[in-house]
């Protein structure tokens, strides 16, 4: 079958949709980008077009005569409870509609603390934190969707981000900006302890393929990511690359990182929670989609170095 010049729809503008957006397009296919607004910056050759993908009939809309609907949405933590369970309703119910595929972004809160175990796929989902809990509640309604015959749906699930156009992450803009500058970088928790991260790039390689196979739909797939270093190591890779080991502003505790403002109230009271993540070892295994679609994770150095480059370039402009 044929499938250059599909349309593929990407809900959400951030990092991910517009990566992806670029990854699609050198594989000939046809990328409508979906936000609120309709405005902002994106990849030569690809559409966007403003809508709302809280409401039905508009995402609806937005999907007709789509190969594939990807949700690279996000909302605020706070926002949650009411924004991802109608998001998800509303592109499971788009792609049964249209009779695209839906493939979902998703994160690794569901799994909850791990103790260092490695994550796979067959690992349970026993998070006991909300967002934990919401997102384990989330991915067995996209699935089951597919189970039950209503939409096609496979889930992408990435580690922290990092990479070009990323900057609001662990490993973003508390980093590289100043690390560049000479500056202390923030960093979070244990630095020490292994860490898994997702290269953006492979994170959009991971999704396009996922949208791309039959075989990958049912299922949830952990998107390829390097061999798994500790925080403290991947600084050491970026001072190498800039000629000077970066000094290292180190928060441990979440109670530490609201004594010193650098969260907002709301957000530090949402990130609470979750910041066992850089308490104990989180660290993903990514040998079945390895395997299976032959994906494989950009070496540390190299993407590290086109992260660097990114970052430098936006200081120039």
């Amino acid at each position: 079958m044929n499938t250059q010049n599909e349309l593929h729809v990407i809900f959400g503008t951030g990092p991910v949709g517009l990566s992806l957006a670029e990854e699609l397009l050198t594989r000939g296919k046809r990328v409508r980008l979906v936000n609120r607004s309709g405005k902002g910056q994106i990849p030569a050759g690809a559409e966007l077009m403003a809508g709302d993908a809280s409401q039905l009939t508009n995402a609806q809309e937005l999907s007709q005569g789509a190969a594939v609907i990807y949700n690279a949405t996000h909302a605020p933590y706070e926002q949650w409870p009411e924004v991802l369970p109608r998001l998800q309703e509303n592109m499971i119910e788009s792609a049964a509609a249209t009779g695209a595929k839906l493939v979902v972004i998703d994160t690794l809160y569901l799994y909850g603390e791990t103790r260092g175990k490695p994550m796979t796929e067959a690992m349970a989902h026993t998070a006991t934190s909300r967002k934990g809990r919401m997102r384990a509640q989330l991915a067995w309604g996209y699935l089951q969707a597919h189970r039950v015959g209503k939409a096609r749906v496979t889930i992408g699930r990435a580690a922290d981000f990092y990479g070009p156009r990323v900057l609001n992450s662990s490993l973003g803009q508390y980093v590289f900006p100043a690390a560049l500058s000479g500056q202390p970088v923030l960093t979070l928790g244990n630095i020490d302890l292994p860490h898994s991260y997702s290269y953006m790039p492979d994170i959009s390689k991971g999704l396009a393929t996922l949208g791309e196979r039959d075989d990958a739909l049912g299922r949830e797939w952990l998107l390829p990511v390097a061999p798994t270093i500790t925080t403290r190591q991947v600084l050491q890779i970026i001072g190498q690359e800039l000629g000077q080991l970066p000094q290292i502003f180190n928060v441990p505790t979440i109670e530490q990182a609201r004594a010193t403002g650098i969260f907002d109230e709301t957000f530090a009271h949402e990130y609470t929670e979750l910041f066992y993540q850089y308490t104990e070892p989180q660290i993903v295994d990514s040998s079945a989609i390895e395997q299976i679609f032959g994906l494989h994770a950009t070496p540390w150095r190299e993407a590290l170095r086109a992260t660097i480059r990114w970052y430098q370039e936006q200081s120039l402009s």
